[in-house]
């Protein structure tokens, strides 16, 4: 009996030794729970979800292009070994990956990547439906630039518009320079250029061939090391301009224009952040992607008193961009309008109606207009932010910048589109325009409006969201909501400069 006794003591002593530890004491190693695989143009992010925070290692390998990444802590699993099935062959990163347990407790996952990239790893605590992430981002060495895409877009898309000849993808031939002149070639006054989109584009119209994008390195990563110099190229010398006869230049043509509208089209979430989720399991990030799609397509045909429109999308795939990059993105190719596309929801099935916002510099407008700006404010946490990457003061500073004039034309944009929505039969949440902090908003230069499209948490409204038919007649509503705000503000009275 006594030994009994004695057993039964030590055995209540452990577990109460146990208990003081805590989980976190005890435990072995980190699960993993899931992986997911974002490729864009812009970077591939890889994330590892895991039930406890992960500690990594990562080295990378200039020749040929590699990054290994060790995880601590933790065994290979399942989720970890289906990691090799998600990489995709259009990834523009990752040519493939190899993963194995390097130690014990420790993972090794090598990439092969399909050029130099600079590698952001960090980790984000939970949030929303999420655990903890490890999250990879592997932006390239030479950043598209927003400007330099949009650019290559108009040229690629020129023939369609059969306003001019393309360039053709033929060998440059080389024209010997003219002798010069003894009498002075007339001069053309000078002018003020009226859109530094078209003068770009009219430069690379006459390069000799095309050109790679400007670089626009991304904030912070991991230093790399340079890879080996390539032998030396001979290059042939470039053509010579052709000599063109005295006279006005031609008024426009596919890869030079007087003034070309920019429309700035923001397809809300995206990636990591899947937006709201209706009863049926639609998910806002692909439909407002699918409206904006059609949206620019109706743009890119359009034009503005005999100016042709151009739409630039901030995410043309399913991968997250913080919001402040969107208003950057925006800004960088001098967009003429902002509108950001959602789908609302609510936590009844209740509520249903579009809405349209503007920014409030001073409170918002309604609760309803205070809770959803905070909502969509909090994307960045959801979609995953390396904060350490991001200059606090210089972003605040950015979003600060938004002035009156910028807010009242703002609110035409909103009414305007608001009126059009309400003409295709839609119901409104709200009759008027309102405001509110959205971060999205804060271009200081830009008219910029959000547009909520429906409550993807009604089912009706739902179900409308995902019909073909429904969201050609939003596009077209969305589209006259433009043309009327630039019916009565004619985009030549803004100038934009480089």
């Amino acid at each position: 009996m006594k030994a009994t006794g004695l057993k039964r003591r030590v055995l209540l002593q452990g577990g109460s030794i146990a208990l003081m530890l805590g989980v976190h004491q005890i435990a072995r190693g980190a699960s993993i729970l899931a992986v997911r695989v974002w490729p864009a143009a812009d970077y591939t992010r890889v994330t590892i979800e895991s039930d406890a925070r992960l500690n990594s290692q990562q080295l990378v390998v200039g020749s040929p292009p590699r990054l290994a990444v060790d995880i601590e802590g933790i065994d290979l699993n399942t989720e970890l070994r289906d990691l090799v099935g998600k990489i995709k062959p259009g990834d523009p990163f990752i040519n493939g990956l190899r993963i194995g347990q390097n130690a014990p407790k420790v993972v090794r996952i090598v990439f092969d990547l399909k050029q130099t990239v600079r590698p952001q790893v960090f980790s984000l605590a939970p949030v929303a439906a999420y655990k903890h992430r490890l999250v990879l981002d592997l932006y390239p060495e030479q950043a598209i630039d927003p400007m330099e895409a949009l650019i290559a877009e108009r040229l690629r898309d020129a023939p369609k518009n059969g306003s001019a000849t393309a360039p053709s993808n033929g060998p440059a031939v080389a024209t010997a320079p003219p002798a010069p002149s003894p009498a002075p070639a007339p001069v053309r006054p000078a002018m003020p250029p009226v859109d530094p989109l078209g003068d770009l584009m009219a430069q690379q119209a006459m390069r000799p061939g095309p050109s790679a994008p400007a670089p626009a390195l991304p904030p912070g990563g991991m230093p790399l090391p340079m890879p080996p110099a390539p032998p030396p190229v001979v290059a042939a010398a470039p053509p010579a301009r052709p000599v063109t006869p005295p006279g006005p230049p031609p008024r426009a043509t596919a890869s030079r224009t007087d003034r070309i509208i920019i429309v700035a089209l923001d397809p809300g979430h995206g990636g990591e952040d899947p937006g709201a989720i209706g009863p049926n399991g639609t998910r806002e990030k692909d439909i407002v992607l699918q409206v904006a799609h059609r949206l620019r397509d109706r743009i890119n045909a359009a034009s503005v008193n005999g100016s042709p429109m151009r739409a630039f999308l901030t995410r043309d795939a399913d991968f997250f961009v913080p919001l402040g990059v969107r208003v950057q993105k925006a800004r960088r190719v001098q967009a003429d309008l902002f509108v950001s596309i959602h789908a609302d929801a609510f936590t009844t099935p209740a509520a249903r109606g579009a809405s349209v916002f503007a920014l409030s510099q001073s409170g918002a407008s309604s609760s309803a207009a205070r809770w959803l700006a905070n909502k969509e404010n909090d994307a960045d946490k959801v979609g995953g932010v390396n904060v350490g990457t991001h200059e606090a003061q210089v972003q605040r500073a950015l979003l600060d910048m938004s002035t009156t004039a910028q807010i009242n034309d703002s609110l035409k944009l909103g009414g305007a589109m608001l009126g059009e929505i309400k003409g295709i039969g839609a119901r409104l949440h709200k009759a008027q325009v309102e405001q509110a902090g959205f971060a999205v908003l804060k271009a200081p230069d830009i008219p910029s409006v959000l547009v909520e499209t429906a409550f993807i948490s009604n089912p009706e409204e739902e179900a409308n969201l995902r019909r073909a038919d429904y969201q050609e007649n939003l596009a077209d509503a969305l589209m006259r909501g433009i043309q009327r705000y630039f019916a009565q503000n004619p985009p030549l009275a803004r100038s934009r400069q480089l």
